[in-house]
C-alpha cells in the first residue's frame, strides 16, 4: 500500500479508503490510486484488512444451497450475488447436494473464512451446530426450507397455499380422482405441499391418493397408479423432476393428453412442449433478493426478533393442467 500510496502521489490513509471501497475519495485521486493499484499488480490481504478494519468484517458472505446446477438454485444465488455486488460484496457459495454433512462442512468451512453472515437452504434435520460453528454476532438467514434449532430470518415460498391452488384448478375443471406424487417427507416443503393437496380434497370432498416418489425409478410410480380399478384422472406432482419423470411416463403410455398433469415447480422447455405443462412456479429471484436484504439488514446491526418473510407462487395454466377428464 505505501508502494501505490507513492506512485499515486497520495496519502497510505487515501488509498486505504479507496481499497476499502469508501466513497468519499475526490474522484480523480481514487482514479489515479485504482491506475497505480492496476499497475503494481497489488492485491489486499483479505486477512490483514479484516483486523485492521473497525467492524472486523471480510465483506463476503456464504450461500449453502440444495444444488447450484439446478434452476431454482441458480437462480436464488444470481439474485444474492446481484444484491451483494451493490454492497461490494463477495459470495461464497456451495452445494449441500442434499447431504446434512455436507451442511456442517461447508458452514465450517465459512465460518473459519470469517464470512460476515450465512444463507442456507437447510438439509440436516437440525441446526444446532451452528451455535458451535459460528461466532454469536455472525447472523444466518434460512431461505426455501424451516430450519429447527437455530434462530434466524426465514424466507419461504407459499407452499402449501400454491399445492391447494393447484388441486383446486384441477378439480375446477372437472378432475374428481386427482393422485398426488410426492417428493421425500423429510423435507418440509414436501410435507407443505402434501398438506396443501389434502387441505384442497378434503374441503371438495374427495378422497386422497398419494404416492411417494422413490427417485430415479419414479417412472414406475404413474403407471401404477394408472393401472388401480378407478385410476386418476389427474396427477399433481411435487416436485419439478417428479413432473419431469410423470411426462415421460404418461408419453411413454400415450397418455399425455388425456390425463390431466399440474406440477410444482416450473422447469426449462416445460412451456415447450405438447401439451405445455401447467405448473405452480416459485419465485426464487425474489427469494433470493428477500434473503440477501434480511442477512445485510442484520449485518448493519438489526437485532429485531427473527421473522418469517413469504414469497407467494403463481399458478400458470398452459395445457396440461387444464385437460378436462375423459371416460370417466
Amino acid at each position: 500500500m505505501n508502494d501505490v500510496a507513492r506512485s499515486a502521489g497520495v496519502s497510505l490513509k487515501t488509498v486505504s479508503r479507496v481499497v476499502n471501497g469508501e466513497g468519499t475519495v475526490n474522484p480523480a485521486l481514487a482514479a489515479r490510486v485504482r491506475a497505480a493499484v492496476a499497475l503494481l499488480g497489488y492485491r489486499p490481504n483479505l486477512g490483514a484488512t479484516m483486523l485492521r478494519r473497525n467492524d472486523r468484517r471480510t465483506r463476503t458472505i456464504g450461500l449453502l444451497l440444495d444444488d447450484v446446477s439446478e434452476p431454482f438454485s441458480a437462480a436464488v444465488h444470481r439474485a444474492v450475488e446481484d444484491e451483494a455486488r451493490t454492497r461490494g460484496v463477495h459470495v461464497l457459495t456451495g452445494s449441500l447436494d442434499d447431504d446434512p454433512g455436507r451442511e456442517r462442512d461447508l458452514a465450517g468451512a465459512f465460518a473459519r473464512r470469517h464470512a460476515d453472515g450465512l444463507i442456507i437452504t437447510p438439509t440436516a434435520p437440525d441446526q444446532a451446530y451452528l451455535a458451535r460453528e459460528l461466532p454469536p454476532d455472525v447472523p444466518v438467514v434460512f431461505v426455501d426450507r424451516p430450519a429447527a434449532g437455530h434462530r434466524g430470518d426465514t424466507v419461504l415460498a407459499t407452499n402449501r397455499d400454491g399445492a391447494a391452488e393447484a388441486v383446486r384448478h384441477l378439480i375446477a375443471h372437472g378432475h374428481r380422482r386427482i393422485a398426488f406424487l410426492a417428493g421425500a417427507p423429510r423435507i418440509a416443503t414436501a410435507r407443505s405441499r402434501r398438506l396443501g393437496y389434502r387441505d384442497a380434497m378434503r374441503e371438495a370432498g374427495l378422497p386422497v391418493c398419494e404416492a411417494v416418489e422413490p427417485g430415479p425409478g419414479a417412472e414406475a410410480t404413474a403407471p401404477a397408479l394408472l393401472r388401480l380399478p378407478y385410476p386418476p384422472t389427474a396427477l399433481f406432482t411435487g416436485q419439478h423432476l417428479i413432473t419431469v419423470r410423470a411426462v415421460r411416463a404418461l408419453r411413454r403410455l400415450g397418455l399425455h393428453r388425456r390425463i390431466a398433469l399440474l406440477g410444482f415447480d416450473d422447469f426449462p422447455l416445460a412451456d415447450l412442449l405438447d401439451p405445455a405443462v401447467t405448473v405452480v412456479s416459485r419465485d426464487p429471484a425474489a427469494m433470493g433478493r428477500a434473503a440477501a436484504r434480511a442477512l445485510f439488514a442484520r449485518i448493519d446491526g438489526d437485532t429485531k426478533q427473527p421473522r418469517e418473510i413469504s414469497i407467494p407462487t403463481m399458478l400458470i395454466p398452459r395445457g396440461s393442467g387444464e385437460l378436462r377428464p375423459t371416460g370417466s
